[in-house]
Formats: structure tokens, sequence, C-alpha cells
């Protein structure tokens, strides 16, 4: 009685430590679903036909659920006077097109036919070829159209480092933020990522979205549950060899050992 008595902390323990482990691959499972829809909807945006943007008045009640990605048609004037500098990490993700390598993301206020502005990120330009200048032809002037992705606003984690406007480095792609330095009004709440295009000189090199979005969210689920019935072996051996006493043997073995 001793014994089981002196199971109760071990037990509970155990039920705790077992059933987190339980919810947390219940919540990857959960994550799953969520994820697997996300990409059929992230697929079917962006391969449709372009389509006009929202409409201006509804811009302030747009959610990022329901246009993150959606593939647009848009006409005007971009202000390359007020060129931002997104820094983009080497990667994987950055070695595609003729051009790749370490450099920024070029994003360009573009001035629509009504007024309105929308912060384009035209793409991607090596460290070498970052001033305007050493890539002229591809700073078109006059009335342009652009098409492609909506995209909601980047966010920052406590990892990002502080932009720096004054140097034209940004961090991240927040367009009030950008629409705030360069004292432009009426800016979009999203960005548009361009397609990839027949710009003079090829730079920026549009069509730079990254779309190869990992889904790991089952083999998280198993592990977690892995490591549950891992968790329950590893009990089971205490159980065993709390109650069982070590050396016991059958009765009448004991027997004839004392004979």
């Amino acid at each position: 009685m001793a014994r089981l008595r002196g199971l109760v902390g071990p037990v509970l323990a155990f039920l705790l430590a077992f059933a987190l482990l339980i919810a947390l691959g219940l919540w990857q499972l959960r994550r799953l679903t969520w994820k697997t829809e996300l990409l059929a909807q992230i697929a079917e945006r962006t391969t449709a036909p372009p389509q006009p943007l929202p409409p201006a008045d509804t811009w302030p009640s747009l959610r990022p659920v329901d246009y993150a990605y959606r593939h647009v048609v848009l006409t005007g004037t971009f202000l390359h006077g007020d060129e931002a500098h997104v820094f983009r990490p080497l990667s994987a993700e950055t070695a595609r097109g003729p051009f790749h390598g370490l450099g920024d993301l070029v994003l360009t206020p573009l001035r629509l036919d009504d007024g309105r502005v929308v912060i384009v990120n035209r793409g991607f330009v090596p460290q070498d070829r970052l001033a305007a200048s050493a890539r002229p032809t591809g700073q078109i002037p006059g009335r342009v159209v652009v098409t492609g992705l909506m995209r909601e606003p980047e966010s920052r984690n406590p990892f990002t480092p502080a932009d720096d406007p004054g140097a034209g480095t940004w961090f991240t792609r927040d367009p009030a933020a950008m629409a705030a330095w360069f004292h432009i009004e009426g800016v979009a709440p999203f960005t548009i990522d361009a397609d990839a295009g027949a710009l003079p000189g090829g730079l920026p090199q549009g069509g730079e979205t990254v779309l190869d979005i990992p889904n790991n969210h089952l083999s998280y689920a198993m592990t977690w549950f892995g490591l549950a019935g891992g968790l329950c072996l590893v009990f089971a051996g205490v159980i065993w060899n709390r109650v069982v006493p070590r050396g016991a043997g059958p009765p009448d073995a004991t027997a004839a050992k004392r004979l």
C-alpha cells in the first residue's frame, strides 16, 4: 500500500505531461488543416487572371485574409524619387532569375489615376546595382500598367532591426511607415509584389514573391504524439519497478532456495 501511495505524485505529473503532449499534437493537426487550406487559396489566387484593385473606399476595411496573394492589375505613374530599399537576407530563395545573391527589394510608390498611391515591390536588385543611377533604363517614366500580387504589411519581430529611412534601408514592407517618411497621403494599407516581366535592363527583377511556404505540421504532430507514446513506455517502466519488488521470483523458486 505504501508503494501505491508513493505513486500519486508521479501519476499526476505523468497525466499532466501526457495531456500537454497530446494537446500540442492536436494543435498541430489543426494548424495542418489551416495551412493546407491557406496553400490551396494562395495557389488559386496567384494563378487567377489579374483583376482590378478593390475600390479605394473599401481599403480601410480590408482584411489580409480577404486579399493576400490576390492577382491584380493597376495603372499609374511611379514616383521614382521616393524609392525604398528593403533588405533581403541571402538564402536559397534569393537564387532565382539572372540576378540573384545579396541585394534588396525595391519598393516604389505608384500614383494611380485617381490620385491614390499604392507601394509596389518592383523586385530584386543586386547589391552593386542598388543606386537608381546604376539601372537608369529600369526607371520607367510616365504611365505604366503593373500586374502583381496583393500583400499584407510585413510584421516585425523582436529580432527585426530598426529601419533606417535616412539611408534608404528598410527591413519590413510597411506601407504606412514608408508613406509617413515620404510624406505621401492616400497610400493603400497593402503593397503589390510585381510579376516577373520584361523590364528594360531586367532590373528591378520582378516575380520575387516567395510561394514555397513550408507545411510541416503533420511531422510536428507526429513528433508530439511520439513523445506522448514514449512517455507512456517510460512511465510503465517506472510503475513496474515501484510495484514489483526487485529480485522477487516465483514462490516455489524461493521455497526451493530455502531448502
